[in-house]
């Protein structure tokens, strides 16, 4: 899609409304990106309040000046971690997706972490989602699997892969 704009966001009082109206979609629409459905607004207005900490970095897609998808690059602080960071809660909306968002937005992600000197790149996703297929065509590796990690709205346990990348 060539009408997408990525950005960084830096505060989060003026997308609040929006940001929250994505999670309670992506959530609606099966996401495992740590909440069940159905999530209420205040829920997501708490989470989004709270986002923004020392070394996370939050970037999002627009169309239209309207939010449609979202990730979060997570610096590692640790004196013996500062080479590393995590791709965190990468979300599309459900009306826009397979138009390239997730991977416009994980460029963006990994473009930004070698800037910041970050050399190797972690995440995790629920084994057998489609971000599976999409973090292989971006060159990440799985690490390794555990079994029964996170749980589905009707209570069935999944196993979640993690990936990581050398950006060397």
């Amino acid at each position: 899609m060539s009408d997408v704009m990525l950005e960084e966001i830096n505060t989060i009082e003026e997308q609040l409304n929006e940001l929250s109206d994505l999670l309670i979609q992506v959530v609606e629409n099966g996401a495992s990106i740590g909440f069940l459905p159905p999530l209420n607004l205040s829920e997501a207005i708490k989470y989004w309040e709270n986002v923004l900490d020392n070394g996370v970095l939050l970037f999002v897609a627009k169309i239209n000046n309207q939010i449609v998808g979202t990730v979060q690059l997570h610096l590692s602080t640790k004196q013996n971690g500062r080479h590393r960071a995590e791709i965190a809660k990468l979300m599309t909306h459900p009306n826009y997706r397979r138009n390239g968002i997730g991977r416009f937005l994980m460029q963006l992600a990994e473009e930004r972490a070698k800037l910041e000197g970050r050399t190797l790149i972690v995440l995790d996703t629920r084994e057998g989602d489609p971000s599976n297929l999409l973090y292989t065509s971006l060159d990440y590796i799985p690490a390794g699997r555990i079994p029964h990690y996170a749980q589905s709205a009707n209570g069935e346990l999944h196993a979640t892969v993690f990936y990581y990348k050398n950006t060397v």
